[in-house]
């Protein structure tokens, strides 16, 4: 039995010798191999998929942002999560954000490969929205079909035309000279039901989309046109989708969520309901009795949340379509999800409150749920989200022992009162002393306030976009609450970075509404943020 073991061991130990010669001095050459990778995608989902190397290894797989090179005249990469996989493949996100991957292989005594160059996702340099549903001949549609894509950075409506044929060109912004059936520009989502009840007898249409701006200016090109095979007799989808498309994997939801979803056509009002658990009846027409919180409304495919969700767990959400009297249209949707991280052991190391532009949101039509439009999203380290939209300052600060001190921050990132600079019943005076209350409270706590300026405004935009007014002394306003921001011991200056070439007004190409940046502007805060880390109290 001992020269069993004996043996036994001196096998073992060899076999070791060898992995370790092959891998230590590459005998397989497979340093010299740059492992590339594409994205495949089936049902709304996208994984980064490459070839499995000729040796038994594992894959780091290295997700990173790279920033616009506006703060550092530079782009660079900004390290933002790392996974592991044992197959050649990893599900990544779908949201138009400009992530990049790097794939490094590892044997048993680590890497076995150099990490591969760079690879980008297609979802954000896209020129054309990129179809999610596809309805194939083997699995065709009914005459009130779903169309749904990915979609677009900062794009505020969409339009859709159906065609009997392919158009005479592909791409462009204008529509086809030939086969032209229909087209709509009412679409403030990335999806939407078509009514193909006037085409009873086409087997076959095509369907194709492009996204539009503020003013119904392209953004980008129309998609290639996508077959849509019909079938007359299935019966018409009667519930909203949730639209959880182009989440973003493995990132914290905001501390006040947001719910959204697919419209039925025609359908105007909605009801949203919070569970903790799943229904005890799927789908069907009236509210569970365990329902832990409901709202409705109207006219919108989306809802936020009033109260925040702090608590630990998995939440369940579902949306219903009424009519005037409360009625059901359909059944519910199916069932979405998402889960609040119960907090770790160790303090928290940041967070950021403030109003919309802190809980994100862009370009009018995109909500908070869409994580490509909060700036915490680009930070290379971890910071909770507990932004509300609607916040002046004072809403701010009467908050604070309810959404900040039970987290305990160690850095508190604060950017409230554009809101407050609209009203025109709000002085200056008042934001500071909102502002210095906030930071006074802060300190009482050992919580570090690091506050960020505020952005100038542009009142022409927010005009358009919600059809209010701004108070025409904003900029006086503006100016006397940044001089009392700059005279704090911790303060970020964003405010230069989002002028106008006339140095007058926001920055129409960094926010398409006048009040909230978009993505890159949002990127940019980021990186004006991440360049003050001196600022941050670190954690022991």
């Amino acid at each position: 039995m001992k020269h069993y073991f004996f043996f036994t061991g001196i096998i073992f130990l060899t076999v070791l010798g060898c992995i370790f010669s092959v891998e230590r001095m590459d005998l397989l050459s497979l340093r010299q191999i740059d492992i590339t990778a594409t994205v495949e995608e089936s049902n709304g989902k996208s994984t980064l998929m490459w070839e499995r190397l000729p040796y038994p290894c594992y894959y780091r797989i290295d997700t990173y942002i790279k920033t616009t090179g506006t703060i550092t005249e530079e782009t660079i990469y900004e390290h933002i999560k790392t996974e592991f996989s044992t197959s050649p493949s990893c599900q990544i996100s779908s949201a138009s954000i400009p992530f990049y991957y790097r794939i490094t292989a590892y044997g048993m005594f680590g890497a076995v490969t150099a990490p591969s160059t760079p690879i980008s996702t297609p979802y954000f340099t896209t020129k054309a929205p990129i179809p999610i549903y596809h309805y194939t001949a083997d699995h065709p549609a009914s005459l009130m079909p779903f169309l749904v894509w990915h979609s677009i950075p900062n794009a505020v409506l969409y339009e859709v035309e159906i065609l009997s044929a392919p158009p005479s060109k592909e791409g462009g912004t204008k529509h086809s000279s030939t086969n032209h059936l229909m087209s709509t520009q009412n679409i403030f989502t990335n999806g939407w039901q078509a009514d193909l009840r006037a085409y009873p007898t086409y087997e076959k249409l095509y369907w194709r989309v492009r996204a539009l701006g503020l003013k119904h200016e392209p953004i980008g090109e129309f998609s290639v046109a996508e077959p849509l095979y019909l079938n007359k007799s299935i019966e018409f989808p009667n519930r909203p989708i949730p639209n959880t498309y182009d989440q973003i994997l493995n990132f914290h939801q905001p501390l006040y969520p947001v719910y959204q979803w697919i419209p039925l056509n025609g359908v105007t009002r909605y009801e949203v309901e919070l569970l903790t658990e799943l229904p005890a009846q799927a789908h069907g027409t009236t509210p569970d009795p365990n329902r832990a919180w409901a709202q409705t409304t109207a006219s919108a495919n989306a809802i936020y949340d009033e109260y925040a969700r702090p608590y630990a767990g998995t939440y369940y959400w579902r949306v219903r379509g009424l009519d005037a009297q409360n009625n059901t249209i359909g059944t519910w949707s199916d069932v979405a999800s998402f889960t609040v991280e119960a907090t770790t052991d160790h303090r928290l190391y940041a967070a950021a409150l403030g109003d919309s532009i802190t809980h994100g949101g862009g370009a009018i039509s995109c909500s908070p749920a869409f994580l490509e439009y909060s700036y915490t999203t680009y930070l290379p380290f971890d910071c909770l989200n507990l932004g509300r939209s609607g916040d002046t300052a004072h809403m701010t600060l009467e908050r604070f022992e309810q959404d900040v001190l039970p987290l305990h921050p160690a850095n508190l990132l604060i950017l409230t009162g554009s809101n407050s600079l609209r009203a025109d019943t709000i002085t200056p005076q008042d934001i500071i002393k909102d502002l210095d209350e906030l930071q006074q409270k802060c300190l009482t706590h050992g919580i570090r306030p690091i506050f960020l300026t505020l952005l100038p405004l542009n009142p022409e935009r927010i005009t358009l976009a919600f059809h209010s007014e701004t108070d025409p002394r904003w900029q006086w306003k503006l100016n006397a609450v940044n001089t009392w921001i700059r005279s704090q011991d911790f303060y970020v200056d964003i405010e230069p970075y989002f002028y106008d070439a006339q140095n007058r007004i926001l920055d129409p190409l960094l926010s398409t509404d006048g009040l909230h940046p978009d993505i890159n502007g949002k990127r940019i805060m980021a990186e004006l943020i991440n360049a003050h880390r001196d600022l941050f109290h670190e954690l022991p």
